[in-house]
């Protein structure tokens, strides 16, 4: 028995100096603890004593929610069919003829209706949206978060960034400020405000999963794309309805505005994608002040360094980076190449801003106006060399832009043609082009009369057809604007006409 009360005690003796030691070793971390935190930088654990890390369940969202649902509105949309549409492109019911025994009705078209988000910029009533959300719209009404109805008119868009700008009626409205999108870190809080499937006043929380994120809609990629993309990428819940909302930062600032989806189905599936603010920012000025983008041109043709990798291998394998904007060829009159840049250089950063990816590079360049002058920073082989270049724009200047319907441009009107004509010409398509002012059509020596069959091998049934086409020209490269008639005056014979949309 002896022994056996010696072995307890023994046990007990181990067991108050095991305690002991562990209660002193924590005091004595706790106390290193709070040393660190007045200005030491020791370890304990996994992470740096100091390290400013918040629990997501202690991050409070409610004043940012607070500051930002008053100035989000819900955006109703409202494209009206044309009298031509309703005229030649109704629906005949055989069921209604066949079985109703009535004569053949034709119904004519409805009216199709959008819904989006919009936020409020300034106390005045101007507000930012998505360009997709107001496409085509005859009417626009916007409902404010204190359910006040206004009818508001586009101030200006912008297809290339899907930014459109619009005005209301008022004073005094609830506003967000503007935050700094750049300043932004992966895994930080963000939140989503909009109406997503008609709930108005909606607030979904996530993190910033990637930013500068590209390629995002169907076709974009390497090389020169009418759409700039450079989303804030997010997990914050979005679906049909958020686009044209706000993505606010816990301080309750806009750092994007929201307009993509990634999903099969149609609605959120883990991403959704913003719009940096520091680029909607110059979009939405120059919106207001002249009612189209001063867009800037480098006068480069981009390839993402990867995408060369399975294009060009030989000369990827040359290379010396891996990431960047590869200088394939340049643009007439390229301020890029008169700076000194050269075909094969890697661009790798802008004023300073590391540059990843072609629409990374194109994002950037968007912020500025034609006559600023920006540091681009290219690898050529071994060397890194640096240049100053000034912007121009897609005419080859540092002029402003106006924004300038077709029918200034080419400088006349456009009417469908009759049946009447039709019979007496003998087509059956074409546009009659009247009313002949100084422009590029009277330029080309075209004159009141003359029936435009195709432009650009398309054939033409309607004035809005013809305006498409030119509207696109428009946005392509200045060396591949080039508008190719084929038409006829009556009682004449077929005439082609070459018209270069240029200045």
């Amino acid at each position: 028995m002896k022994t056996n009360w010696k072995i307890v005690f023994g046990f007990i003796l181990v067991s108050l100096l095991s305690a002991g030691i562990a209660v002193g070793t924590y005091a004595h971390l706790n106390r290193n603890d709070k040393m660190s935190d007045s200005g030491g930088f020791q370890q304990t654990g996994f992470l740096p004593v100091g390290y400013n890390s918040v629990a997501a369940e202690n991050t409070d969202f409610t004043l940012a929610a607070e500051q930002s649902v008053n100035a989000v509105v819900h955006i109703k949309s409202v494209a009206k069919p044309s009298q031509r549409e309703n005229n030649n492109r109704g629906y005949f019911d055989p069921f209604e003829f066949f079985f109703g025994g009535q004569s053949p009705q034709y119904q004519q078209r409805q009216p199709r209706v959008g819904f989006g988000s919009g936020v409020i910029i300034s106390t005045d009533g101007y507000i930012i949206t998505n360009n997709h959300v107001i496409e085509g719209a005859n009417e626009i009404e916007v409902t404010a978060n204190d359910d006040q109805t206004y009818t508001a008119k586009v101030i200006g868009k912008d297809e290339a960034t899907d930014v459109a700008l619009l005005k209301i009626d008022g004073k005094n409205f609830p506003v967000i400020p503007f935050g700094d999108s750049d300043a932004l870190k992966v895994g930080e809080w963000v939140l989503a405000v909009g109406n997503p499937f008609n709930l108005t006043s909606t607030v979904t929380a996530g993190i910033v999963s990637a930013k500068g994120r590209g390629s995002v809609f169907p076709g974009s990629g390497g090389r020169t794309q009418d759409k700039v993309e450079s989303f804030i990428q997010t997990d914050a819940a979005v679906n049909p309805g958020n686009s044209g909302g706000a993505l606010v930062n816990t301080k309750g600032e806009l750092i994007g505005i929201n307009t993509a989806i990634y999903s099969e189905t149609g609605n959120y599936v883990g991403y959704s994608f913003a719009i940096p603010i520091n680029l909607v920012k110059k979009v939405v000025s120059d919106l207001k002040e002249y009612g189209t983008v001063q867009r800037a041109l480098l006068g480069v043709v981009i390839i993402d360094v990867p995408i060369l990798k399975t294009e060009e291998p030989d000369t990827y394998a040359k290379l010396k980076v891996h990431e960047g904007a590869y200088v394939k060829e340049f643009a007439t009159k390229s301020s890029a190449q008169k700076a000194g840049l050269q075909e094969g250089d890697v661009i790798t950063a802008v004023n300073g801003i590391k540059i990843k990816t072609y629409q990374e590079l194109r994002a950037q360049i968007n912020r500025y106006s034609p006559g600023n002058v920006v540091e681009i920073q290219v690898q050529r082989g071994s060397d890194v060399k640096k240049y100053k270049v000034e912007l121009k724009n897609d005419q080859g200047t540092t002029e402003i832009v106006k924004n300038r319907s077709v029918a200034e441009i080419l400088g006349a009107t456009f009417k469908e043609l009759s049946s009447e004509a039709k019979r007496n010409v003998g087509v059956n398509y074409g546009v009659e082009v009247t009313d002949i002012t100084n422009g590029k059509l009277k330029e080309a020596g075209i004159k009141n009369g003359f029936i435009i069959l195709t432009a650009n091998d398309e054939k033409l049934n309607s004035p809005e057809t013809f305006n498409k086409i030119v509207e696109i020209l428009l946005k392509q490269d200045p060396d591949e604007r080039g508008l190719y008639i084929k038409g006829l005056y009556p009682n004449d014979k077929v005439r082609f006409y070459a018209i270069d949309l240029n200045n």
